[in-house]
């Protein structure tokens, strides 16, 4: 009995397991388009399944493939006589479409849509059939009428996502608007969806159409996600003014938080607009009754003071930061405070000794060891701009040692391997770079990259490595904000190691600093030169993009940067800029959609 028993469960397994690999070699076949051999097997299965809908589905697309409309129609037909269903109505439908019988195609369609008034729980299935054959304009007509037979659901992401791939992008954006309505919770996947349709310019016809219906909406009924997604078209748009005022609104409608506008504010001072920055957070200052806010919103003030200040303005924002910590004292809460003084004596006041001063005492207080490395990377920073290398790469070193497999530690590793390029040390920065090409922290790992390969490709030019040691140099100078100096010395590269392979390394190092120092048309020489002499090199991405940039937004050659742009697009698929770079091409060309 126990014999006969596993015989049938082997018998059962064995067939189960024969069928499975018969499908799996229908659909292989399939796939390589040999549909003969695919129709085959496709057979067989329905022969022994004939009421597997997969397969019915698959052997009638094989019989449309193979252009024999009579037998797929001998399928579906067969099938409907045992059960009229509407997915097979519209199969049926499909199969005269593709037979040019347009108008027995119709009145199938219109009967399968016709099928819903009695049975509306069928309207997602029928109009995904529609889809499938790519028939939109009568799943357009479904979903629409989903809508009035089923009130309670929404059908609206459905409609915009078919409005939007027949280009109807005035219906796409009312029929997304109307989903947020629905549901507000869904507003970052909608803002997500929208943003391959709007451009930063605010003319594009779809940005203004996308604005108008939300300005109608706020009018109609302001609620909190109508201001925030017009927040976030502005935001787009770069006029971070306006998204200023519906980000106000939304706080005086819920003022739980301000982190909305300290976001805000800090996306306006990156992208240069620091008047709206600075009046967010002044605003912020006149709202809050936090003190971390407080803090964190001065902190910003200064560090854009401090970026565009003279030695007056310079002497008045010490005092500015001398007279916050005499509100707020010097403690655990205003420690970001502290770093940011240090770093404004070292860098900014050049007072490295009362910048180490000042720091030494914020280790002193009751701090975490995460706070403790955060002030010890500083002021190992400090130590490499007086260039006391060996004694800042003690403090990288403790913070290693300290908070092992951090996201600082790696911080600090990099900076190991960066004071030790700046001291020509480059077999040390390499075995150090290695390490962190598997940083979990991208930028570190990215950063390091760049620098192993600047090293190994250019360290054994020549037995003295002077061309190297000269770079690392001028890069040191950058480091310590001695511009000019970075400038001469990486002319000296230029002269005296001309057409070596560090070549277009210091051409394209130059570059940024003239645009750091706003001397476009010199950094525009530097990037021509690499792309005429070095465009099959690791940096030609870069140097196009870099450059469009330059003639985007400083030197007013749109037709330039377009082309610039172009050529990214078609020759660098896989570059970084990809993305970006064809974003701004659509919008140089004047494209309505992105």
């Amino acid at each position: 009995m126990q014999q006969r028993f596993f015989l049938i469960l082997f018998l059962i397994i064995s067939y189960f397991g024969f069928a499975q690999n018969s499908e799996d070699q229908a659909e292989s076949y399939y796939k390589n388009a040999e549909f003969k051999k695919a129709e085959f097997i496709y057979k067989n299965l329905l022969k022994e399944k004939p009421y597997n809908y997969n397969y019915i589905y698959r052997l009638v697309d094989i019989y449309q493939q193979l252009e024999q409309y009579n037998d797929a129609e001998a399928i579906l037909t067969q099938r409907l006589s045992v059960r009229r269903t509407p997915e097979l109505i519209v199969s049926l439908g499909y199969n005269f479409q593709l037979q040019d019988s347009l108008a027995t195609a119709n009145k199938l369609y219109d009967e399968a849509i016709d099928f819903v008034d009695e049975k509306p729980n069928y309207i997602y299935v029928i109009a995904k059939k529609f889809e499938d054959y790519s028939l939109a304009d009568q799943a357009i007509q479904l979903y629409e009428k989903g809508k009035i037979l089923t009130p309670e659901k929404n059908f609206s992401i459905q409609l915009a996502r078919i409005y939007g791939d027949q280009g109807n992008i005035e219906e796409m954006f009312v029929n997304y608007i109307d989903y947020i309505n629905y549901k507000p919770n869904y507003l970052n996947n909608i803002k997500r969806y929208l943003n391959d349709f709007i451009s930063e310019n605010k003319n594009n016809e779809n940005n203004s159409y996308l604005r108008r219906l939300l300005l109608k909406k706020i009018q109609q009924n302001p609620e909190t996600y109508w201001y925030e997604m017009l927040s976030w078209l502005y935001v787009q748009e770069k006029a971070y003014n306006k998204s200023f005022i519906q980000e106000k609104a939304l706080y005086k409608r819920n003022p739980e938080s301000l982190d909305r506008l300290i976001e805000l504010a800090i996306t306006a001072q990156k992208d240069s607009d620091v008047a709206t920055a600075k009046s967010i957070f002044n605003y912020i200052l006149e709202t809050t009754q936090d003190q971390s806010t407080a803090l964190t919103a001065h902190q910003y003030i200064l560090e854009i003071d401090t970026n565009n200040a003279d030695d007056k303005m310079l002497k008045k924002i010490d005092d500015t930061y001398n007279s916050l910590f005499k509100t707020y004292g010097k403690s655990e809460l205003t420690l970001p405070l502290q770093l940011a003084y240090g770093k404004f004596l070292a860098f900014n006041q050049k007072d490295t000794s009362a910048a180490t001063t000042f720091l030494k005492h914020s280790l002193k207080l009751n701090i975490s060891k995460f706070q403790e490395a955060k002030v010890k990377l500083l002021l190992a920073d400090i130590l490499v701009l007086q260039e006391k290398f060996n004694e800042a790469l003690i403090f990288y070193s403790q913070i290693q040692a300290n908070l092992k497999n951090s996201t600082i530690a790696q911080e600090a590793r990099f900076k190991v391997a960066k004071t030790s390029y700046y001291k020509g040390d480059f077999d040390w920065a390499e075995s150090q770079l290695k390490i962190l090409k598997s940083s979990t922290s991208q930028l570190n790992a990215n950063d390091a990259l760049d620098l192993k390969l600047l090293i190994s490709d250019n360290k054994y030019e020549d037995s003295t490595q002077t061309a190297l040691k000269y770079y690392a140099k001028a890069d040191l100078f950058a480091f310590q904000n001695k511009i000019n100096d970075a400038i001469s010395l990486l002319d000296k590269v230029l002269e005296e190691h001309k057409g070596e392979s560090i070549t277009d390394q210091a051409l394209y190092q130059q570059a940024k600093l003239y645009e750091k120092k706003k001397q476009f048309m010199k950094a525009e020489a530097n990037y021509q030169a690499i792309i005429k002499d070095y465009g099959e090199d690791i940096l030609v991405d870069d140097t196009l993009y870099y450059l469009a940039e330059l003639y985007n937004s400083h030197l007013g050659k749109p037709e330039e940067a377009k082309l610039l742009y172009e050529k990214i697009i078609f020759e660098h698929q896989d570059s970084i800029y990809f993305i970006e770079a064809r974003k701004k091409y659509r919008m140089l060309r004047g494209d309505s959609i992105n």
